[in-house]
Formats: structure tokens, sequence, C-alpha cells
């Protein structure tokens, strides 16, 4: 999926989306559910993670 169409499934627009995957700034709680929805995934997997 790609970060536009992530962000119109979401509703979290694809300049948010870049700044949160490169860490210029975090989301707020109910945007977690949005996106966790639109890639089909538990919230638990976007915040658990693993570490580098």
């Amino acid at each position: 999926m790609t970060q536009e169409e992530l962000a119109l499934r979401s509703g979290v627009t694809r300049n948010v989306l870049i700044d949160v995957e490169h860490g210029r700034r975090g989301l707020l709680y109910e945007r977690l559910f949005d996106i966790a929805d639109a890639l089909q995934v538990r919230v638990g997997a976007l915040v658990e993670g693993t570490e580098d």
C-alpha cells in the first residue's frame, strides 16, 4: 500500500504520515485506530514494533 492509499483509507494526510514515519511528529491516539483499520491490523501491531 502506498502512503497516498493509506492517507485516503485512514483519513490521515500523507504529509502527517511522512512526518510520523521520520519521527518529526506524533499521532493522536484516535488516529492510531484509523491507521490500524486502514492496514487491517491491531493497534498493538503498530505500537509494539521492534527495536532496530
